[in-house]
């Protein structure tokens, strides 16, 4: 089972574009994604951006709309993200669990829907998607 867990750092939301964490936190986190890699459990991590260097696109009346961060109403925003391949949502939370995350931090952990999780009609409508996540895969190296 593949999981996705979601940094929510508070405060993150109105966070000045190119703020950066300090050294101190990244080893910490750094000594946490070795562990995960080690365990053979890491698929992917990445950082991200604060919003006021991203975008929203709404699609009132199916027309694309484009609002430039930071967004006003936001409560919560990702500060960044691991997935994970594990066997069991305790499995996933236990990883979670072990993160070096500051009193400011939240995870949120959710598991990854497969095609399989679907009934019929929604397969065939996703009929390409595993020879797309293969690709994205072998383009990105993995």
């Amino acid at each position: 089972m593949r999981f996705m867990m979601l940094m929510i750092p508070r405060g993150y939301e109105s966070a000045a574009p190119g703020t950066m964490p300090d050294a101190k936190a990244v080893a910490a986190m750094m000594r946490y994604n070795d562990s995960l890699q080690k365990a053979g459990v890491l698929l992917a991590v990445d950082g991200l951006h604060p919003p006021s260097m991203g975008a929203r696109i709404s699609f009132p009346g199916g027309k694309p709309q484009v609002i430039d961060g930071p967004f006003a109403e936001a409560k919560e925003v990702l500060g960044g993200y691991w997935v994970i391949q594990v066997k069991s949502r305790e499995e996933a939370i236990a990883w979670a669990s072990r993160c070096p995350g500051s009193d400011d931090a939240i995870i949120e952990v959710r598991q990854v829907q497969e095609l399989s999780d679907f009934p019929a009609d929604v397969q065939e409508a996703a009929a390409g998607l595993p020879e797309m996540q293969a690709h994205a895969a072998q383009r990105n190296g993995a």
